[in-house]
């Protein structure tokens, strides 16, 4: 008798709670939002460890569940990852981090209009259709900058120690893509404000990741003549190959100081923590994320890592000035006034901007003696070779 009071006592304090507009405890726990991330390669990669390390912190700090697919190429299979992570995860947002990703997610986002899909480096949102698809990045070319001035302090130091060096450094490129162009040609404009003689061979890899290629187009260059690495790779190849041969050494997309602490000098990376925090929020409060969000030094996106233990004397001095100017804008990364193209100053460019398959160049990207990156569109579009850099290679468009 006693236990079945108790039970109708319970049931009547449940309908009690329900009539007052309560629940019981158990509905209380709302459900998280759910955020899916694709991922080209995995945590071995510094381009991807870069993206994770931030979707995890972001994701912890917005209160979301974060769902991740590691090793996803740039092929068909990244659209069955994305239909994945909404149908069997129920992800409200898919986030993909890779160039090549972004048809797939294309065709995704079409299928499922109210899921949110963005996508890092990409051309294409700004002129597409649909409402559900977003590009991201940021202006890594002032970060790629900064680092050059770091490799030009580096090179004056080591020129005034020799005046038998000579200043000409390497580049371990993965494509010849705007990307890869802006970031390698802004790397050597910072060098070059500080060593205007100072030039530059670049070697591609055809790969995004590939260790053994990397390692190998460092060393040609390194026997090539060049006194001083950088790369737009995503292995430890090129920063081992320099630290064997002890030739100093800027990496890209985190500090390569504990496995090369004898020639690593800086490096320059996105920090996507500010942009993924946009975006969940974005979708939180019923907001639209934009087509093309521009990450800047201003907003923490654009970072540099540690300086190495290596670096010429007065080089923290120096960069905090040089990037106060990037702030206020007395300095502008690809200022036409510093560069030439075959002998000639640059006056106007038309970039492509706007995709199409044919690669239309579209876009005046030129004002006021500037070439604007990231104004017309989130993702590079500085494709200019200038003078002063040489490709050793050209196969891998």
């Amino acid at each position: 008798m006693k236990k079945i009071l108790a039970l109708l006592l319970a049931v009547l304090m449940i309908v009690g709670l329900v009539a007052c507009g309560e629940k019981p405890n158990d509905d209380k726990q709302e459900e998280k939002m759910k955020v899916g991330f694709i991922f080209l390669h995995d945590e071995n990669s510094t381009y991807d460890k870069n993206f994770i390390d931030a979707a995890v912190e972001a994701c912890k700090n917005m209160g979301v569940e974060m769902v991740q697919k590691t090793q996803i190429p740039e092929d068909s299979k990244c659209y069955d990852a994305a239909v994945e992570l909404v149908e069997v995860e129920g992800c409200d947002i898919v986030f993909g981090d890779s160039f090549g990703h972004e048809p797939y997610l294309i065709q995704a986002a079409e299928e499922y209009p109210d899921v949110e899909f963005c996508h890092a480096t990409g051309t294409q949102a700004h002129t597409s259709e649909l409402k559900n698809i977003h590009n991201a990045f940021a202006s890594i070319y002032q970060g790629r900058y900064l680092a050059g001035v770091v490799a030009g302090l580096k090179l004056k130091e080591m020129m005034d120690a020799d005046d038998k060096i000579v200043p000409k450094m390497g580049y371990v490129g993965a494509f010849t893509f705007a990307e890869v162009m802006s970031g390698y040609t802004s790397f050597y404009l910072g060098a070059k404000s500080i060593v205007p003689e100072v030039t530059m061979d670049v070697k591609f890899t055809g790969s995004w990741y590939d260790e053994t290629k990397e390692k190998e187009a460092a060393q040609a260059l390194i026997q090539g003549g060049c006194v001083l690495i950088s790369q737009h790779a995503d292995s430890m190849g090129a920063p081992t190959a320099c630290e064997n041969a002890k030739v100093p050494n800027v990496s890209y997309n985190g500090s390569t100081a504990a496995a090369c602490p004898e020639t690593f000098l800086v490096s320059s990376r996105i920090n996507w923590v500010p942009y993924f925090e946009y975006m969940i929020t974005c979708v939180k409060e019923g907001k639209e994320i934009d087509k093309d969000w521009v990450g800047t030094l201003d907003n923490g996106a654009v970072k540099l890592t540690e300086l190495g233990k290596n670096v010429a004397a007065g080089t923290a001095e120096k960069l905090a000035a040089v990037e106060a100017g990037l702030k206020d804008g007395s300095i502008n990364v690809f200022d036409t006034a510093n560069f030439t193209v075959k002998g000639e100053k640059l006056t106007s460019y038309m970039a492509d901007v706007d995709y199409d398959a044919d690669f239309t160049k579209d876009t005046e990207a030129i004002e006021n003696g500037i070439f604007y990156e990231s104004k017309h569109r989130s993702g590079p579009y500085f494709d200019i070779e200038i003078d002063g850099i040489t490709l050793l290679d050209r196969n891998y468009g």
